[in-house]
């Protein structure tokens, strides 16, 4: 599995922070693939394995719909574990989406430091200062 930090989403952009996790877990695989299936229109560069990317993969190559459905089952998983440590964001509810629970929970309690700061919502409360920040 690859993964970005929230700083490295903020700070280089979700396409390429998706690049970026893609790259990570590519080298760390154990055994290398002949072929590496990838949903969309880009790939990472700098990386030794071919690539064929897919648009709309994940409806058209199974390899891509599991790695879909893994990734979507980590990400919940770390949402629900988020939402332990930081009550009141209803990230067990929503995982991560922009819902209006979740928004009500930054304006109530501020921006953590798992929120990523060029989300408009999220800006736009840092941009207003009467918002504390955890």
């Amino acid at each position: 599995m690859g993964s970005a930090s929230v700083k490295e989403i903020n700070d280089i952009n979700i396409l390429n922070a998706s690049l970026l996790s893609m790259r990570r877990a590519l080298k760390k695989l154990k055994y290398k693939p002949s072929m590496a299936y990838i949903d969309g229109l880009y790939k990472p560069k700098n990386i030794k394995i071919k690539c064929k990317t897919i648009i709309k993969g994940d409806e058209k190559n199974l390899s891509i719909a599991a790695a879909s459905i893994v990734a979507k089952a980590t990400r919940d998983l770390f949402m629900i574990k988020l939402s332990r440590k930081y009550p009141g964001y209803a990230w067990d509810r929503n995982f991560g989406y922009g819902t209006s629970d979740h928004l009500k929970g930054l304006k109530k309690y501020g921006v953590t430091k798992h929120h990523r700061k060029k989300f408009r919502p999220v800006h736009n409360i840092l941009l207003n200062k009467k918002y504390k920040t955890l």
